[in-house]
C-alpha cells in the first residue's frame, strides 16, 4: 500500500510539474504570436500575392530598342532571354523590350557597379536593383532574404500599397525606408508573387 502511495503521488507530483512547464511554454507562445503579428501587420508576409499590390502609378512606361549589340543569350525555362549592357531583355513584336531578370537567370560577369551585401552568412551582389549569388563562376539571379538592408534603390522604383501601406518596389522586391545610424536605407520586407 506504502508503495502505491508513492507511485501514485510521484505521478501526481511529475503531472503538476509537467502542466506547470506546459503553461509556461504557452505563455511564451502567446507572447511570440503577438510580436510576431506585429512585425507582419508592418512589414508585410514573406510572399504577397500580385492582386493586393497597388501601384501608384497606374501604367509603367515600356522601354525597347530594335537592335541590341554585343548580346548574350540566356536561356530560361525554355525561353530566350538577352543580356547586354547589364540590362535584360525579352523579344517581342520585333522589339528587344527591357526587363527585370527572373530568378534563375546566370551571367558570366557582374554589372560594374555591384555592391557586395552580407546577410545571415551569405554573401549577395546587388546591381541596379537585382541581387546575386555566385555559383561555380557564374552569378544567378535570386530573390534576396528577408531583412536584407541596401543604402538606395534603383531610379525606377515604385511606390506601392499593400493593406494600406506604403512600400518601394523594384523587379518584385518589397522595400521598406528604415533609418541606418541616421541614414535612410530600405529593407527587404517581402517578395510579389508573379501569377
Amino acid at each position: 500500500m506504502k508503495l502505491y502511495i508513492k507511485a501514485f503521488t510521484f505521478v501526481a507530483i511529475l503531472v503538476f510539474v509537467t502542466s506547470l512547464d506546459i503553461s509556461a511554454q504557452t505563455t511564451r507562445s502567446n507572447k511570440n504570436t503577438k510580436t510576431t503579428k506585429v512585425i507582419s501587420t508592418r512589414n508585410t508576409t514573406n510572399h504577397v500575392s500580385r492582386s493586393k499590390v497597388t501601384y501608384k502609378k497606374e501604367s509603367k512606361k515600356i522601354k525597347s530598342v530594335r537592335n541590341l549589340p554585343n548580346k548574350t543569350v540566356i536561356k530560361h525555362n525554355g525561353n530566350n532571354y538577352y543580356y547586354t549592357n547589364q540590362k535584360y531583355y525579352t523579344y517581342s513584336g520585333g522589339r528587344y523590350i527591357s526587363i527585370a531578370p527572373k530568378v534563375g537567370f546566370r551571367v558570366n560577369t557582374l554589372p560594374n557597379n555591384f555592391i557586395r551585401i552580407n546577410y545571415n552568412n551569405r554573401t549577395f551582389y546587388n546591381a541596379n536593383g537585382i541581387f546575386y549569388i555566385q555559383v561555380n563562376n557564374t552569378y544567378e539571379v535570386v530573390e534576396p532574404e528577408i531583412g536584407t538592408v541596401v543604402s538606395e534603390l534603383p531610379a525606377d522604383y515604385e511606390k506601392v500599397t499593400i493593406d494600406g501601406l506604403t512600400y518601394y518596389e523594384y523587379a518584385n522586391v518589397l522595400y521598406e525606408k528604415i533609418q541606418v545610424n541616421g541614414t535612410r536605407a530600405y529593407e527587404v520586407v517581402g517578395i510579389i508573387d508573379v501569377e
